[in-house]
């Protein structure tokens, strides 16, 4: 399975993609083009929210597999997404307290698969992404899930802060991974919880740690500073399952 195999080019065809409700990741197109067929294809965008990229002519000659892209190219989402409700009734459903991973700008479709593969071995009933500027489920993103995605519903949204707050009132609290933050060891990570995943450079942009209700840091005794961001993932999802288990 390769990632072209969901990338679609030329105008007809994204427009069509669109009308025929498919997942569209995102959207290049090229600037400063006039011609009235993209209105057409900016509005099908927007109904959807769309991720939209203007781009110059050189760069979409690049991405073009067919070498006939018309000033158009979409990236097409290679799975369903759920819904953040539909999430949390796994959860009723199972009779489980919510265990809940949101990937603040994830961009590494490898990081993402990995992080999905732990969130269902680590029973978690769903994973949460943004819609702009992070990775979406491409057939990368799928391949590194190792066939978690079937069973590990992802949602996506397009405030994560305001997802925060949502589920909050549903009685969910959040704990964020930070290097600056109380050792994992000391902090009480159970009952229904969010946990939640930072950029791979950055870290958990600052509008959505002010939301978070706690911070984690993982004890390093190493000679770098930081760990890959779905092995940090991985490290804090279990800590999560060990207190669950007590």
């Amino acid at each position: 399975m390769r990632y072209e195999e969901f990338t679609i080019e030329g105008r007809n065809s994204v427009i069509e993609a669109f009308r025929a409700g498919k997942t569209v990741d995102k959207l290049f197109l090229l600037e400063h083009c006039t011609e009235s067929f993209m209105n057409t294809i900016v509005r099908e965008a927007k109904k959807q929210d769309t991720l939209i990229q203007y781009v110059k002519k050189e760069r979409l000659d690049q991405m073009s597999e067919t070498g006939h892209h018309q000033g158009v190219i979409a990236y097409i989402a290679a799975y369903a997404y759920a819904t953040v409700d539909e999430i949390i009734k796994k959860a009723e459903e199972k009779g489980e307290a919510p265990f809940v991973f949101l990937l603040d700008e994830i961009e590494d479709p490898h990081n993402l698969g990995a992080i999905i593969r732990t969130a269902n071995l680590a029973g978690a009933h769903g994973v949460i992404i943004p819609k702009h500027r992070a990775a979406g489920l491409t057939a990368t993103a799928i391949k590194a899930s190792a066939g978690a995605i079937h069973y590990t519903p992802v949602a996506k949204v397009t405030n994560l802060s305001k997802t925060i707050e949502d589920l909050k009132k549903k009685g969910l609290w959040f704990v964020c991974a930070d290097m600056n933050g109380t050792a994992m060891y000391d902090l009480n990570l159970t009952g229904s919880i969010g946990l939640v995943i930072g950029n791979e450079g950055k870290g958990v942009s600052r509008l959505v740690k002010e939301k978070c209700d706690f911070t984690a840091s993982i004890p390093m005794a190493g000679d770098i500073d930081s760990l890959n961001a779905s092995v940090a993932a991985g490290v804090l999802a279990y800590e999560i399952v060990r207190q669950r288990r007590l």
